[in-house]
C-alpha cells in the first residue's frame, strides 16, 4: 500500500515538512494516514536537527475530515491530536486547499496556521448527523466564542480571512502563502530548541488541558454518534448526493 504521508527532512533548513498525500479521498482522516501521521511526528520529534515541522498537503484539499468509507478509531484522531499539542517543536500548518470538519481539529491542533487565497473551511457535522465532538478540544480554547457557536451550528462555509479573523488561521495571504511563511520559519529556525519547546508548552496549555479533561468522552460521544440512525441517514445521503430526511 503507497504511503499517504511523506516527510522530507531538511537538516539545513531546520524544518521536516510532512506532506499529507491521499488526493484520492482528499486527504481524509483514514486509519492508514493517521498511523502515518503519528509515526511521521515521533520521528521529528526525535529528530535534533528539525526545529520545527511544516505540515502541508497534496491536492486541493488540506484534509476533509474523516474518512466516511472507512473512519480512523475517534480513540486514535484524539491521540494524533495529543501528539500534535504536546510535540516539543512548533507545528506550522500550510493551506492552500479547502479544510473540513476532522481538517479543522487538525488544523487547530497545529501551532501556526497560514493559508492561501483558494483555501475555504466549513465544520460539516450538522448536515451529517455528527457533533464536532473530538476536534471542540482544539478549537474552542482558540476560536472567537461567537463564531464557533455560528460555524459549529450550521455549517456554513467561510473563507480565510474569515478563518483569520475568528482564531483558526494565523495569517492568510492573497498571494504566495509561502512568501507569506518565510518570516515565521525564519523565526523558528532562530530560536533555541528549549526555549522552542517551553515557550510551546505554554501556549498550548489550554488546548492539552481539554484535551486531557474531555478527551475520553468526547471520543465516547463520537463514536455514539457515528454508529447512530441519523449518521447514517446523513451519511448516505452524502454519498447519494441528496438531502437528508430531516432537511427542511
Amino acid at each position: 500500500m503507497a504511503p499517504l504521508v511523506h516527510a522530507t527532512a531538511g537538516p539545513a533548513t531546520g524544518i521536516t515538512t510532512l506532506t499529507l498525500d491521499s488526493p484520492a479521498n482528499r486527504n481524509a482522516l483514514s486509519a492508514q494516514l493517521v498511523a502515518e501521521l503519528r509515526a511521521a511526528l515521533a520521528r521529528a520529534a526525535a529528530d535534533p536537527g528539525a526545529r520545527a515541522v511544516l505540515l502541508t498537503h497534496t491536492g486541493n484539499t488540506f484534509c476533509a475530515g474523516a474518512d466516511l468509507k472507512s473512519p480512523c478509531d475517534p480513540a486514535d484522531f484524539l491521540a494524533l491530536l495529543r501528539e500534535v499539542t504536546a510535540l516539543p517543536k512548533p507545528v506550522v500548518a500550510r493551506v492552500t486547499g479547502h479544510v473540513r470538519a476532522g481538517g479543522l481539529g487538525l488544523l487547530g491542533a497545529c501551532d501556526i496556521a497560514a493559508a492561501g487565497p483558494q483555501s475555504s473551511y466549513a465544520f460539516t457535522e450538522t448536515h451529517l448527523g455528527l457533533a464536532p465532538a473530538v476536534i471542540s478540544m482544539t478549537l474552542l480554547p482558540r476560536l472567537d466564542p461567537r463564531a464557533a457557536s455560528r460555524y459549529f451550528l450550521t455549517a456554513e462555509p467561510f473563507d480565510a480571512a474569515e478563518a483569520t479573523r475568528m482564531g483558526l488561521l494565523t495569517l492568510h495571504t492573497a498571494d504566495d502563502v509561502d512568501t507569506a511563511l518565510t518570516p515565521v520559519l525564519d523565526g523558528l529556525r532562530k530560536a533555541s530548541p528549549q526555549a522552542l519547546a517551553e515557550t510551546k508548552a505554554m501556549v498550548t496549555a489550554a488546548v492539552r488541558e481539554a484535551l486531557d479533561r474531555d478527551g475520553d468522552r468526547l471520543t465516547e460521544l463520537s463514536a455514539r454518534l457515528f454508529a447512530s440512525d441519523e449518521a447514517r441517514e446523513g451519511i448516505t445521503a452524502r454519498f447519494e448526493r441528496r438531502d437528508p430526511s430531516w432537511a427542511r
